[in-house]
């Protein structure tokens, strides 16, 4: 498995159908909630196997040391495999690099165990998201300056 970092340009076919077989196809999150005005200028790291996008999720620099990750996605026959968590390390990795000091994520509940293994915190209530129960989630960052 390789770990690939792009710009939407590069990262858009890819990251669209791995989103589009999950979100749209599996979870039917509406397709025009799908896409959204942060894609352009969000950091994508894809997953692949065997030249196959099988996974992605994106960054988005909030500013004043906040960013934001999102979109997180492994087709379903790749699950289990430990992809989805090295594509979340890789991110953090990027935030710490862009010197983030918090990052924020909207979390499926289903997906809150997954996310508090790698230190995200849930945070505040339940609230639907596309149809979708989810709760707020933060990690601060370590102060490495």
């Amino acid at each position: 498995m390789e770990l690939l970092i792009k710009p939407w340009r590069e990262a858009k076919v890819d990251a669209f159908g791995v989103r589009q077989a999950v979100f749209i196809q599996e979870q039917r999150v509406p397709a025009e909630l799908e896409l959204d005005q942060f894609d352009p200028s969000a950091t994508h790291v894809l997953a692949y196997q065997d030249a196959q996008c099988i996974g992605t999720g994106r960054l988005v620099d909030l500013g004043e040391g906040q960013c934001q990750i999102g979109r997180m996605a492994v087709l379903t026959p790749s699950r289990g495999m430990g992809i989805g968590k090295q594509i979340l390390e890789k991110l953090v990795g990027l935030a710490i690099h862009q010197g983030a000091k918090t990052i924020i994520l909207h979390s499926q509940l289903t997906a809150i165990p997954f996310y508090e293994k790698l230190g995200f915190q849930a945070q505040g209530d339940t609230y639907d998201e596309a149809g979708i129960p989810h709760r707020n989630m933060i990690l601060l960052l370590p102060n490495l300056t």
